[in-house]
């Protein structure tokens, strides 16, 4: 059975299933959806709306008598049938219309439902100015993944009906509003205004999108269709060093999915306070405002274009091809986050691209091994919403690119273009893409998706290498540690020559291979594209060589990893050279990293070199390193940073993140961490700036000072209304890491703060809420998630603060005793590492002497 994965006596990871979690289908269909158009009139300033959804149904079959249509928390006043009105019952989720002239088929009917909504909760969001937040915008836009359509219009709310779509609204005078397709009209009505759009290609509700607000309008145009960004007033520059690649972006994916871009327009609009970072409702994409790069943002914050591509590319997998249930959502997320790397490549080339993909399988295998694991594909579960996880977009986009190295560059590409082209306006499920690619190429893939698609789990790699000098032969030794064993032929290569591929299928498998003469170094899946983890057991020289010769950054990367694991000083030299002499900055940021795990006193000097690479992301990985090495140096050039500097906002944060730990580990006299606060307090009173990013650091390196109470006073000071958001939400974050070292009044005061932030709305706010309690050792944190999950709107919430529950429950034996245990093995690695250093040097000094 595929989901044996979820059996009881499977103890390795967590169960996706919680309790109440269910199969999951899609409703049976009384007919075709031909036709949505919603006329309505938004009361901005009471956060209401009232109007018409007139719902064109095209029946099925004959003799339907009832109609049951999702609605939740409207205010239903009538509802007429081709002009005649008809008796209905509705209990706050479901109306059900009685027809009183049953349905003929194919004989259209249209179902016109007037109602009105008063503060809704979901769906649709008013923004406005408020006591706190006076400077606020007034906006209103609708948020409609996976099931929210129904709570701002009544409708078959499921991504199985696509139909065209109209929205007529009326907005005070001076705002602008936004939706799906083509604007037909625009008319005044004294002190209003209304804006008419018409979408013509089908699409399902969850795509249907409202966006209003006073809005700066930047114009752009690809391929003779307009494109067009919307943002507050004032933010132009930004919109443009934000958004400016979209048509480049419309001409590749055009020419990479063999569809030239389905739609009239494209619109992108940043709005204020929105729940996710973007969404792809058709020709229309909402994202949050706070994507838009200043100047220094942009120098190293790539996530923005990463996300304006990764909606863009949704048009055509999600918008143009959509999923027939939400259990094949991997379709969708998995090529719109492909897509992502697909750009990297294009326009930052091939080693970047490998470490984007990198950064997305570390995505999906911390989620796999801390969190749950589950097969892509499931329709067992609460909420649909709690698909949208790692394993639809990170570990889907990484089976997107073992497909692509399966077939070869041209026949993966035909094959999504096949896919495209034959589904365009159509459902799909995760079968249809196996069909294209059949189709297209003749493989049969059905082995690649019942391993990585159809179950959980990946790989999971220890491999050995050896050389017979006598004998030349290389000798490989490759274990499969995980349960489920996984069937894959896998290419190995010796130097930058020979490769050979083998079928790794067994629990452990030995393999020689014959060569020439011995090789400087061994590469295990050659290219690094199979999704997995591996162990690397090899000698230093190799790793060595490895870590300086392999093309791949991705097995440089592996090599350095290895090499940190063996320790020593000759690691620590060959990991000093990479730091310095690795021509892409991902490898440096890497080495960076595991320069730090490398227990010798020598590692500081290894390290500092690297805050003078020319790479901000290199100097941030060296500043965040320097956190795991807690020595009064380490301090110094922390608080230089600080105090002077540096071009990116990222590295700024790092060092007042770094400095709050490396204070915290060396504080033997309290003046150390007297002075940190001091510092990081004047980070907070004079370095307001871009999305709060240096601040925020600040706060988090507060929250690594765990025993102070004046840390905790001035966190607690920044959970206060009025605070930037940004910054609130992290302060509010950072109680739950500080709450592990405080007394039990300090504990009681941030149970107390938690308990009061927990009654708020809004959604990012009781994530941090959650995120905070889950940290805290404490079971009295346990009684406030559980109120939260019981009176929250928002299901992510809901599971979030489930899962939190259980992992508070059996992280509460962590007990004083465990503590000290902890404090006094820490204490022996000191030693440990001083001891072990003299020793390396004793070492190099004799080695010199017998040269």
């Amino acid at each position: 059975m595929l989901q044996s994965y979820f059996d009881s006596e499977n103890k390795r990871h967590k169960s996706f299933e919680l309790p109440g979690s269910k199969p999951h289908y899609n409703p049976d269909r009384p007919g075709q959806v031909e036709h949505i158009f919603l006329d309505i009139s938004l009361d901005i300033g009471n956060q209401s709306y009232q109007g018409t959804c007139t719902v064109t149904l095209k029946p099925i079959r004959d003799r339907i008598s009832s109609l049951t249509l999702d609605a939740v928390n409207l205010n239903i006043t009538s509802v007429d049938v081709d002009g005649v009105a008809q008796s209905f019952d509705y209990d706050g989720e479901q109306l059900q219309i009685k027809l009183t002239v049953p349905t003929e088929i194919n004989q259209q009917i249209k179902i016109a439902i007037a109602y009105s909504c008063q503060s809704p909760q979901r769906g649709i969001y008013f923004i406005q100015p408020e006591k706190h937040y006076p400077n606020k915008p007034t906006q209103v836009w609708t948020q409609g993944e996976d099931e929210d359509s129904r709570f701002w219009f009544p409708c078959f709310d499921y991504p199985g009906q696509l139909s065209t779509s109209e929205i007529r609204v009326k907005v005070p005078k001076g705002f602008m509003a936004i939706s799906n397709g083509e604007l037909i009209a625009t008319e005044t009505q004294g002190k209003e205004q209304i804006y008419h759009w018409f979408q013509k290609e089908i699409h399902p509700t969850y795509l249907m999108t409202l966006t209003v607000g006073d809005f700066a309008e930047i114009r752009d145009e690809w391929n003779g269709k307009a494109v067009t960004y919307y943002v507050e007033k004032g933010r132009e520059e930004n919109a443009k060093r934000s958004m400016g690649k979209t048509p480049q972006m419309m001409e590749f994916l055009s020419q990479k999915y063999g569809y030239i871009y389905p739609f009239p327009k494209y619109a992108q609009v940043c709005v204020d306070d929105f729940i996710f970072g973007g969404m792809e409702n058709t020709s229309t994409t909402v994202l949050t405002d706070r994507c838009l790069l200043d100047e220094k943002a942009a120098i190293d914050n790539r996530n923005t274009e990463s996300l304006v591509v990764h909606e863009l590319a949704h048009q055509w997998f999600g918008d143009l091809v959509v999923i027939k249930h939400w259990s094949h959502a991997w379709i969708k997320e998995g090529m719109a986050t492909y897509s992502e790397t697909m750009w990297t490549e294009k326009e930052y080339g091939s080693e970047e691209a490998a470490y984007y993909r990198l950064q997305d399988a570390r995505s999906y295998l911390a989620e796999d091994a801390e969190r749950y694991r589950r097969p892509m594909v499931t329709h067992v579960y609460r909420q649909a919403i709690e698909l949208y996880d790692r394993h639809i977009y990170e570990k889907g986009a990484c089976v997107y690119h073992m497909l692509r190295v399966e077939l070869g560059e041209d026949l993966f590409w035909q094959a999504i273009q096949t896919f495209v082209q034959e589904n365009a306006h159509k459902t799909v499920e995760t079968i249809d893409l196996l069909r294209a690619i059949e189709k297209t190429t003749g493989r049969n893939l059905t082995f690649l998706f019942d391993q990585y698609v159809y179950r959980g789990g990946h790989p999971e790699f220890n491999v050995a290498y050896s050389w017979d000098g006598e004998a030349n032969l290389a000798k490989v030794t490759v274990k499969q540690t995980q349960e489920d064993l996984f069937d894959l032929r896998m290419p190995i290569g010796f130097g930058n020559e020979k490769v050979f591929t083998v079928r790794i299928h067994e629990k452990e498998q030995t393999f020689y291979f014959p060569l020439e003469e011995k090789p400087p170094f061994i590469s295990f899946d050659v290219g690094n594209n199979f999704l997995k983890t591996v162990k690397l057991e090899y000698p230093v020289p190799e790793l060595k060589a490895q870590l300086e010769l392999d093309p791949d950054p991705i097995s440089r990367i592996h090599a350095a990893s290895a090499l940190a694991k063996k320790g020593g000083l000759e690691a620590l030299k060959a990991l000093s050279w990479a730091l310095q002499k690795d021509l892409f900055w991902g490898v440096r940021v890497e080495v960076a990293k595991q320069i730090a795990k490398v227990k010798l006193d020598q590692s500081f000097d290894a390290l500092i070199i690297g805050l003078t690479d020319e790479s901000p992301y290199v100097r941030r990985s060296v500043v965040e390193s320097l956190a795991k090495i807690k020595t009064i140096d380490s301090y110094k050039a922390l608080k230089q940073i600080i105090q002077t500097g540096d071009a990116s906002y990222y590295v700024e944060a790092a060092a007042c993140r770094a400095i709050g730990a490396v204070t915290a580990a060396i504080n033997e006299e309290k003046s150390k961490e007297e002075k940190a606060i001091k510092l990081l307090k004047s980070v907070l009173e004079e370095k307001a700036g871009w999305n709060e990013v240096f601040r925020s650091g600040a706060i988090a390196g507060l929250a690594e000072l765990k025993t102070s109470e004046a840390a905790l006073d001035l966190i607690l000071e920044y959970t206060k209304s009025g605070t930037p958001q940004p910054l609130r939400l992290t302060a509010i974050r950072s109680l739950g890491k500080i709450s592990t070292g405080q007394n039990n009044t300090s504990i009681e005061r941030i149970l107390e703060k938690l308990a009061e932030l927990a009654k708020e709305s809004f959604f990012l706010t009781q994530i941090s809420v959650v995120i905070a309690l889950g940290q805290m050792e404490t079971s009295k944190a346990i009684g406030i998630l559980q109120s939260l999950s019981q009176q929250t709107s928002h299901e992510r919430v809901r599971r979030i603060a489930e899962e939190e529950i259980n992992n508070i429950q059996k992280n509460i034996g962590s007990d004083s005793a465990l503590k000290q245990l902890r404090e006094e093995f820490d204490q022996l690695k000191k030693q440990n590492q001083e001891l072990r250093s003299r020793l390396e040097n004793l070492e190099a000094k004799n080695s010199k002497v017998d040269s």
